[in-house]
């Protein structure tokens, strides 16, 4: 070989092994996508992931569907098409199965990020649904003394509020004093609150009796702050109706500190959510194994006490 050749030929290999850590996915595509943009979690940890995304020099488009499950599938195989480097899903996969196996099979990974678990998912990133549940219903019921009807605000069409809904009725079920008086799925196109007000507004009219219900479980914030609003309005917060959500947005916070009816809720780290989320993400593409199924990151009871804190 020529030594001018040879010179070039070693210019270009100690250029490549002098790269930087992390070189090989800088620049790299990667999408979001979700139906939940309306959701203030959802927004927390986009922008969480983001500002990780940034500092490794990423591309991120962020698609949100307004509301619209069966439009992430169209999306992700829009993404599959465009060679993206990666995709993050905000949505129950096993309702996206179709898009998922397009990226599968065109060897794009998805992350689920506070989604739900998948085999076509390389990971997914997200809070203990069970324990938050298990703590916020186990508060209620200590609260009530055992004893009551209790109003349930659930929605099963997304695996991590789900299993919420699963494991506080399983809880309540263990106290043969209280009753489960009814269970609400309330809309959530504007997230929730104003459905949820809605909703307990008519229980409460069914139910006109002080004391009729002892407590409302809600599986997320909006349908706590929704209920709150409806028993204010009905003027029975004078009754002692326990509330409990799940999430601690700054409106929740807010009506904890202040000492009325909604008394707990538990503090999702929706930033850590985001960012354990980028790491995973930049550590397959990066070339590591990710053997966890389920990445949990850690919550916090909220009450009076520590909710200006």
């Amino acid at each position: 070989m020529p030594a001018n050749i040879k010179l070039v030929v070693s210019t270009l290999v100690i250029g490549v092994t002098m790269l930087p850590i992390g070189a090989a996915y800088a620049q790299s595509r990667v999408a979001i996508v979700t139906p939940y943009m309306a959701q203030p979690g959802t927004q927390f940890y986009v922008e969480a992931f983001e500002e990780v995304a940034a500092e490794k020099g990423w591309e991120v488009n962020v698609i949100d569907t307004a509301g619209d499950v069966a439009a992430v599938i169209a999306r992700i195989e829009d993404l599959v098409v465009q060679d993206v480097d990666a995709i993050v899903i905000n949505v129950d996969p096993s309702q996206v199965t179709a898009g998922l196996q397009t990226a599968r099979d065109n060897e794009i990974p998805v992350f689920g990020m506070d989604a739900g678990s998948d085999p076509l998912l390389v990971t997914n990133v997200t809070s203990n649904g069970y324990a938050m549940a298990a703590e916020t219903s186990a508060y209620v019921a200590n609260r009530i003394n055992g004893e009551g009807n209790v109003v349930m605000f659930v929605f099963d069409a997304f695996p991590p509020v789900q299993v919420r809904g699963v494991v506080a009725d399983a809880v309540f079920g263990n106290y043969p004093d209280i009753t489960v008086l009814d269970s609400v799925t309330p809309d959530v196109a504007d997230g929730g609150i104003a459905d949820s007000r809605a909703k307990m507004e008519a229980i409460l009219a069914a139910n006109p009796e002080p004391g009729s219900i002892k407590a409302v479980w809600a599986a997320w914030d909006q349908p706590a702050l929704g209920a709150l609003q409806a028993i204010e309005a009905a003027g029975r917060e004078g009754e002692g109706i326990v509330i409990t959500g799940i999430d601690a947005n700054p409106q929740a916070r807010e009506a904890v500190a202040a000492g009325g009816n909604f008394e707990a809720t538990v503090a999702q780290d929706f930033a850590g959510i985001g960012t354990a989320t980028a790491d995973a993400v930049a550590r397959y593409l990066d070339g590591e194994e990710i053997r966890q199924s389920v990445i949990y990151v850690p919550t916090k009871l909220i009450t009076v006490a520590n909710a200006n804190q």
